[in-house]
């Protein structure tokens, strides 16, 4: 076993860590926090298997943008960072599906490849890869572009409550928060 299948395996074992964490802590910024670090092991992986760019495009896009505007989104929307008790449900169901997949996935793989060996193509050019991704991947980056940005703007509407409020009607004053109103001895809004 060479330094760099060790590398791999403690990568790998960092971003299958970070990755448990994510989905069972209960503090939704911690969350954020430990997909980064699980990106950025992933990130680490395709260095040690000489896909370079592969590793800055996961760097640059999934660590600095998705995860950034994961973050931006929670803080924009005000949504509770920490434990919450009314959203905890028993996690069996979705480990048993989980594990389920995870368990059908491999009989897939190992039913599909018998345990042979695979040969590679040859290393790739960024060249290649920028005239498959501008070609045939172009629509689906697109449609990628178009949902990032509802969901930025659906986080501002969210998080500004006077978007949607009907404007108070003339002579109306219920809605007027400008005057200011005082509260008398006797508990009565004046």
């Amino acid at each position: 076993m060479t330094g760099a299948d060790l590398l791999l395996l403690a990568l790998g074992a960092v971003a299958v860590g970070a990755g448990v964490l994510v989905v069972t802590t209960k503090h939704l910024v911690r969350a954020g926090l430990y997909l980064v670090v699980c990106l950025g092991a992933l990130a680490g992986d395709y260095l040690v298997l000489g896909a370079e760019l592969v590793a800055w495009v996961q760097v640059l896009i999934y660590v600095g943008a998705v995860v950034v505007l994961l973050l931006f989104a929670v803080m924009l929307t005000r949504a509770p960072i920490g434990a919450s008790d009314d959203l905890d449900r028993p996690g069996w169901p979705a480990a048993l599906i989980g594990g389920g997949a995870g368990l059908g996935l491999s009989v897939l793989l190992v039913d599909a490849y018998r345990w042979s060996t695979v040969t590679m193509p040859g290393a790739g050019t960024a060249e290649r890869l920028g005239e498959q991704i501008f070609r045939s991947w172009v629509l689906p980056f697109e449609v990628l572009s178009v949902l990032l940005l509802s969901a930025l703007v659906g986080a501002v509407v969210l998080s500004r409550p006077d978007i949607g409020r009907a404007a108070p009607q003339r002579g109306d004053t219920s809605g007027d928060t400008s005057a200011p109103q005082t509260v008398g001895a006797d508990g009565v809004r004046r």
